[in-house]
């Protein structure tokens, strides 16, 4: 799929929008995700994949016409690394959704004080809600 068939896709999708708009609104993420990747920020998209900059050091290459030694400098290289989700349904068919979490009724505090916080007393951090 090219730009302009993302654009055309959106546009018919969402009639509410006008071309233009969907125009900008396409151009603006990928402008975004372009600035945050020369800047060496890594761009995360939760359930389809992450962008980062891989460093290639300098190394010596060669000229494949001449077999000449070309010294070839150090340099950032675009790198997308697919999301769990995305690479299940490129591999045969829709991800496996996630059973619900079960609520459990929290656990009495340790010496049955009121506020009291189950490990605080430790420093360890503590790790809240369901997970």
């Amino acid at each position: 799929m090219t730009k302009s068939e993302l654009i055309a896709q959106l546009a018919m999708e969402n009639p509410h929008l006008r071309q233009q708009d969907v125009e900008a609104i396409v151009a603006t993420i990928f402008e975004e995700i372009t600035a945050a990747l020369s800047r060496g920020d890594r761009v995360e998209l939760r359930g389809f994949g992450a962008f980062s900059v891989k460093r290639r050091d300098p190394r010596q290459g060669r000229n494949p016409r001449t077999g000449e030694t070309v010294a070839v400098s150090a340099k950032g290289v675009p790198f997308f690394k697919p999301g769990k989700e995305l690479r299940e349904i490129v591999n045969g068919g829709p991800p496996q959704s996630k059973p619900a979490a079960q609520k459990r009724a929290p656990a009495p505090a340790p010496g049955g004080g009121q506020g009291a916080v189950p490990g605080a007393a430790s420093g360890k951090p503590q790790r809240l809600g369901a997970g």
